[in-house]
């Protein structure tokens, strides 16, 4: 789970390797990648939010 983490991780900051890229698409579930990055897609927004919120008082 670890490697699909950090593999969500490198592509939301555009830094994965072709090669890592690769084996994710051949070995991993993408049933595991949908799941981790819709949670960091929500915990990306949450924090955002959180900044916007203490940002405006």
């Amino acid at each position: 789970m670890w490697s699909v983490i950090k593999s969500v991780l490198a592509a939301f900051f555009g830094v994965q390797k072709d090669a890592r890229r690769r084996e994710d698409f051949e070995k991993g579930r993408p049933v595991a990648f949908v799941a981790v990055g819709i949670l960091m897609g929500l915990a990306l927004v949450g924090v955002v939010a959180l900044v916007a919120v203490a940002a405006a008082r």
